[in-house]
């Protein structure tokens, strides 16, 4: 099977929304009047952000939904990727997996495939994804403002703690691996909740390299300071719905920088609590306040009872 056939195979559809679709030398984007473009890109390499023994279908998905999440930091609404993809051979039972579980989470949220690239080499995949929010209104991290809280949106921890099991660090019994093993590979974008907080909140950031280390950037682009509870954070580990538990210095590690989560960490004014707490319900997503914006910069992390907590947490880097 060749490119091209490749290509016809598995990633061409009729166009949707898109003027045009896959199979012309570049793409063609029509954003609604009053609209502005968001556009975000990431990679996926294979041994540095997947593992190789990863389920094709998982694969697809997340390869989108890490993009996706972006998209739902901004407060955009999803409209077209690109697909770049590097692969060691044209395996069709890999090809047509990887398809079904990228095509699913698209078709989900209304985000067409318009074109892209695919070559021989490491297995590697590289989505540009293509969003709209109405002009002057994307979220940015640049908007926090002290006396803001700080919110997270679902579960924090879960994909790390699956990263350890295969690393073999922690031992979990099955169900707890599966639980924070769906959460590593198949991670859920929160785009309905970006929408929802159009207008609410004052500043968005995915949570891709671990809270800390992401909330960082808002701290930086907004030259403000936050004090943040770990406990808070630490309760939000979706496996303790399970009954897992483990040394408090453990969870903390694990929500406050364990990364690969794809939740959103956002800052809102203190009135907008009611609205932030409706946006959550009308996203189906828990919303769950966990700190406040300070004028001081900085990051200070407090204990639940309010005690400051001396240590260095350091967000996900890929050359560190």
């Amino acid at each position: 099977m060749g490119e091209f056939e490749l290509i016809e195979r598995f990633f061409t559809r009729a166009p949707r929304r898109s003027p045009l679709g896959v199979g012309d030398d570049c793409a063609l984007l029509q954003p609604r009047a009053g609209m502005q473009l968001a556009v975000s890109s990431d990679m996926l390499v294979e041994g540095r952000h997947f593992l190789s023994t990863v389920d094709p279908r998982r694969l697809g998905h997340k390869a989108l939904a890490v993009n996706l999440s972006d998209l739902a930091a901004c407060g955009a609404e999803p409209l077209a990727f690109t697909l770049a993809l590097a692969l060691p051979a044209a395996d069709e039972a890999w090809l047509g997996a990887f398809a079904e579980g990228l095509f699913a989470l698209a078709d989900a949220h209304g985000c067409e495939l318009v074109g892209g690239d695919t070559t021989r080499g490491p297995l590697c995949i590289g989505i540009t994804v293509f969003g709209e929010v109405p002009a002057g209104g994307a979220l940015l991290r640049s908007g926090a403002r002290p006396g803001d809280d700080v919110w997270v949106s679902g579960t924090l921890g879960d994909a790390r703690l699956a990263l350890e099991a295969f690393r073999g660090t922690v031992s979990l019994p099955q169900p707890v691996f599966e639980a924070a093993r769906a959460r590593m590979e198949q991670p859920t974008p929160r785009a309905t909740l970006g929408l929802a907080l159009r207008g609410i909140a004052s500043a968005a950031v995915d949570i891709s390299d671990g809270l800390l280390g992401d909330l960082g950037h808002v701290l930086r682009r907004s030259a403000v300071g936050a004090t943040v509870d770990a406990d808070a954070a630490a309760a939000l580990l979706g496996v303790r719905a399970l009954g897992w538990q483990a040394p408090v210095e453990t969870m903390r590690d694990l929500a406050l920088a364990g990364g690969d989560d794809y939740e959103l960490a956002f800052t809102a004014p203190a009135a907008q609590r009611d609205a932030v707490l409706a946006a959550g319900r009308a996203a189906a997503t828990a919303v769950t306040r966990i700190g406040r914006i300070e004028a001081e910069p900085g990051l200070r992390i407090v204990d639940g009872h309010g005690a400051p907590i001396q240590r260095d947490w350091q967000g996900f880097d890929h050359f560190r």
